[in-house]
């Protein structure tokens, strides 16, 4: 599932029981709701920071996994389930 709000899934994956709201998706209109413990701003920046890098390593590993397929594919060479999932329609 794909959170669209940046800043509430960087808190959320901080605190996962966190009750919070965001205007837009600007860090400085955190509104912490029902007693919810706030976060620095900059723990929630660094772990923006670090689910921005994983979602780049997976597309890059997705990528990689394709053109695998599609080298194997050429070459006449069995793949391996998950490169067979990539082209599965």
């Amino acid at each position: 599932m794909k959170i669209e709000n940046t800043v509430i899934e960087a808190i959320l994956k901080i605190n996962p029981n966190a009750e919070v709201s965001v205007s837009g998706d600007d860090i400085n209109t955190i509104v912490w709701e029902n007693g919810t413990t706030p976060i620095p701003k900059d723990d929630i920046e660094a772990k923006m920071a670090e689910l921005s890098n994983i979602e780049e390593q997976e597309a890059t590993a997705k990528e990689n996994l394709k053109a695998s397929a599609k080298a194997k594919l050429i070459a006449g060479e069995p793949l391996t389930e998950e490169e067979a999932n990539t082209i599965v329609l």
